[in-house]
């Protein structure tokens, strides 16, 4: 691997206060044993100066290539333009707001080098960041590893390298509605943990909304599931049953004893709750069918609407 390349890939979505601080420290990067390092930034659309900082950063630095995407399409689309684009015998991929902290690459590439095709970044500790999130973060992933026959490490982001034969893995697979960290946990090569300490934002917002990361999640569940078609299932099995089982009870009052079956109430508790089953059955079999019309449209994933230095 003396003559290996290697590939840095970051999606950038209106990161304009944090452009100069991560080009600095990816470019204090040192690696006397590759041959050659290449950073790839994904413009995902950003509404503030980030374009503009990054074509001026391009002209400075070769090494700094750039990808302006048409419109905004996605954390992870971003960094599917961006992998795509590799040339890397290995690439990494990172966030741009320094919460993945530069100086841990190099720790994913010597590890890269005893012989793992998958190094993912674990997050050992985690700054700046709500106890709510933490907790529903938590929760998702362990709730993923149980309904899913992929292995997901647990505390684990899209920080991670990737070898090229995973890469070229991962161009195979055109989805659209992309969980990248649990499509290369499918891709079932070899890999390895690095822990590190995630930091807090160097500055600005963060862009993940609650309902971003609600869109996800579902995704990754979606995608790597039909766990919740089950649910579905066996909740129409239960209440079929119980509504059988009713019938018997209805039965036996009307022919063992004088009472009859009264209570418009519970009547109406029957209703809107098989009510309630039906729409909430149709709603999980509507997120399937719409991802499923999302990808017989064939429509390109993304668009680029410019490459500088490639």
């Amino acid at each position: 691997m003396a003559e290996s390349t290697l590939s840095i890939v970051v999606p950038i979505y209106n990161e304009e206060a944090n452009i100069a601080e991560l080009s600095r420290r990816l470019a204090q990067l040192s690696f006397p044993e590759m041959k050659s390092v290449e950073f790839i930034l994904v413009n995902d659309g950003s509404r503030d100066q980030s374009l503009s900082m990054l074509q001026d950063l391009a002209n400075k630095d070769p090494r700094f290539k750039i990808i302006d995407l048409s419109r905004n399409f996605g954390h992870q689309l971003a960094i599917t333009a961006g992998m795509n684009e590799a040339t890397g015998d290995a690439c990494v991929v990172m966030d741009g707001d320094l919460q993945d902290p530069p100086e841990t690459v190099p720790e994913l590439v010597a590890k890269w080098k005893e012989g793992y095709d998958i190094v993912y970044a674990v997050r050992e500790k985690r700054d700046g960041e709500s106890w709510f999130k933490l907790a529903t973060a938590k929760l998702f992933y362990r709730l993923l590893q149980r309904i899913t026959n992929v292995e997901i490490p647990v505390d684990t982001g899209d920080f991670r390298l990737i070898d090229r034969k995973v890469l070229d893995v991962l161009k195979e697979m055109p989805e659209k509605h992309r969980f990248i960290r649990g499509m290369v946990a499918w891709s079932g090569f070899r890999s390895a943990p690095v822990y590190y300490h995630r930091e807090k934002r160097f500055a600005g917002a963060t862009k993940y909304t609650f309902r971003k990361m609600l869109t996800f999640s579902l995704h990754g569940i979606t995608s790597f599931s039909t766990y919740p078609l089950k649910i579905v299932s066996g909740l129409g099995f239960v209440v079929s049953l119980i509504g059988f089982l009713y019938l018997f009870y209805v039965i036996g009052l009307a022919i063992f004893t004088d009472e009859t079956v009264q209570g418009w109430a519970s009547l109406m508790v029957i209703v809107l709750f098989l009510g309630g089953v039906q729409l909430l059955s149709l709603g999980v079999i509507g997120e399937y069918l719409g991802r499923i019309n999302e990808e017989v449209k064939g429509r390109p994933n993304y668009i680029i609407r410019e490459k500088i230095n490639f």
